[in-house]
This record gives structure tokens, sequence and C-alpha cells, in this order.
């Protein structure tokens, strides 16, 4: 996901979140990445140090849990002892948290990490952006190997539009957007329209507040393009087509571990980097649709996922 949207899904919540992250609890995953809530479920005791237990932590919507279940089963597979602390909340809470080793390893979206960091920086391809965050972190945090795979924004359309118009990237839009309604979250018109302006040329006939839904517009025509997360099932369920992004006003949003390093030893830092070699975005994707669209148990899925990779 874009910095745009990071930083929408990134809500402080307080001393109470705060406060839970000690505590074992179970809670079910939902709402939008790095929004409010909390919650935590432990499968072995201990804190993060090396040699000791890994805690693994996760923000509180499916995608992170998913991929927190995944990061955990994957050091479990290794004989490394592992305590998952899944559910806690917004990227405010979870930070604090990695930085004073009660964490040890979190799923994080480089770009959108970096821009929490860095609001200023202008890095957008996936090296770019590592290497500003090498520079950025402090001394006892660290990144590990980033996947391929992307959880970002698209400007999506239908497939019926995108052949009727012959749209394969953003920059096609300019000679129809006058023409089209775009829709996306509510802030998504004040953050980028005139981004869309000035670096690709867009004007639309109408931006509409559509949140969630705007998979579900698309679909029904009320809107014709629309700002959907790369690895939304609804992508491949409605078969909706996000156009290519040459000139990258979304940067790069690839999943890669956060640590607190001295509580990751080779053995962990190998089996996390395994996971990033083999995680992609169209498996993502197909892993989410199976999580949230078939309701499938997070743990289970990440399980099977790591099976058919040989990492489980």
């Amino acid at each position: 996901m874009s910095t745009i949207n990071r930083s929408r899904r990134v809500a402080a919540i307080g001393a109470l979140a705060a406060l839970a992250l000690g505590a074992t609890a179970c809670g079910s995953s939902g709402g939008n990445p790095l929004d409010g809530g909390a919650g935590a479920s432990a499968s072995a005791g201990g804190s993060g140090g090396s040699g000791s237990t890994v805690v693994v932590g996760s923000a509180n919507f499916p995608e992170n849990v998913l991929l927190g279940s995944i990061y955990s089963q994957a050091l479990k597979a290794k004989g490394v002892k592992v305590q998952e602390k899944f559910n806690i909340g917004s990227r405010e809470v979870l930070y604090g948290q990695l930085q004073s080793g009660n964490l040890t390893v979190l799923p994080e979206y480089n770009g959108s990490l970096l821009a929490y960091l860095d609001a200023k920086s202008t890095a957008v391809t996936t090296q770019d952006v590592n290497a500003a965050l090498t520079k950025t972190l402090p001394a006892p945090l660290g990144i590990l190997d980033s996947s391929p795979a992307e959880d970002k924004d698209s400007l999506s359309v239908t497939q019926e539009t995108a052949d009727k118009d012959n749209l394969k990237s953003i920059a096609d839009l300019a000679a129809k957007g006058g023409e089209f309604t775009i829709g996306g979250p509510p802030e998504f018109k004040t953050r980028r329209e005139q981004q869309l302006k000035d670096v690709y040329g867009l004007t639309f006939k109408e931006w509409k507040p559509t949140a969630d839904t705007t998979a579900n517009a698309l679909k029904d025509g009320s809107i014709q393009v629309g700002n959907v997360f790369t690895t939304d099932p609804k992508i491949a369920q409605y078969k909706l087509v996000p156009l290519a992004d040459p000139k990258n006003i979304f940067g790069a949003q690839n999943v890669t571990p956060l640590v607190y390093k001295a509580g990751v030893d080779a053995t962990a830092t190998a089996a996390l980097n395994a996971v990033s070699a083999k995680l992609d975005t169209a498996g993502l994707t197909a892993l989410m649709k199976r999580v949230s669209v078939d309701k499938e148990d997070p743990s289970a899925v990440a399980k099977d996922w790591l099976k058919s990779n040989g990492l489980g």
C-alpha cells in the first residue's frame, strides 16, 4: 500500500492498547491495516532476546495477522521458540514495542514504514526505500530481506473498461479521465488529486468517497476508476485490472520483516529471509482470498503455504 493509504490506516490508540500488548488474549482480526484495537495470542512464554524466545507481533488486520502466522510457523519449523502477539493495533504502538525489545519481529510494509519515520522521503523503488530505511532506523532495529509481495495502492478498472478504452497504465487514463468517476478512501482526493494531475495530467469528472466498497463500486458501475489495494481478493473475484504505474506515484510497499536485531540470530534470520524469497503478490492475494472471502483460519492458511513452499 502506498504512503497515503498506510497513513490512512495508522491511528494512534493510546495507552490502553499499549497495555494490552502484554496481555494474553484472543482477538479476531478485522478492520483496516494499522487502525485501532488490541488483542494478543501466545504460544510460548518469554521475551525477544537472542537465543531465547522470538516474539512475533502483528497489527490488527487480517493480512498482517496472516503474515505474522507465516513468520511464526516458519521460525518454529527451524526450532526457534516463538511467542505470538497478534492483533495488537497501530504502528505507533507496534513500533514502540519493537524498539523496546518487547516484540522481536513484525511483518511491515517498507514504504509505509519509511513514511512513518521520514515523511519527506522521496524514495519510491524497493532498493531506494530499503536503503533509506537502513539509514533511518534506530540502532536496535533493522529490516531483513523484502519479499516481492506488495500490498499497495492501485488505480483499477474493470476488464470491460480496460478492453473498451485500451487502458493498460495510469498514463492511458489521460484521454478518458474527464469522462470517468473515480472512487477511493475519503481522503484520497485531497492527497492524490493534484499529484495525479501533475504527474500524469489526469483530471476526473467526479471523485467519490467509496472507502472499503471501492471494488464493489467498480463492479456495479457507479465509478469507473478505483483506488483498490493490490492484494484485495476482489481484484480477482470481480476481474478488475490494476493499471501499471510507470511513474511510481505509488511507491514500493514490499512485505518486509522488521526486527529487533538483538533478538534474532542467524537461524531466525535465515528462516524469515526464506519466507521473503517465496512470497509474491499473486500468492499473497490468493492466501487473502482464503482468509477474507472463504473465512479460513489464518494459521491454517499459513501452514498450508509454508508446507507447499518447503518451509514448514
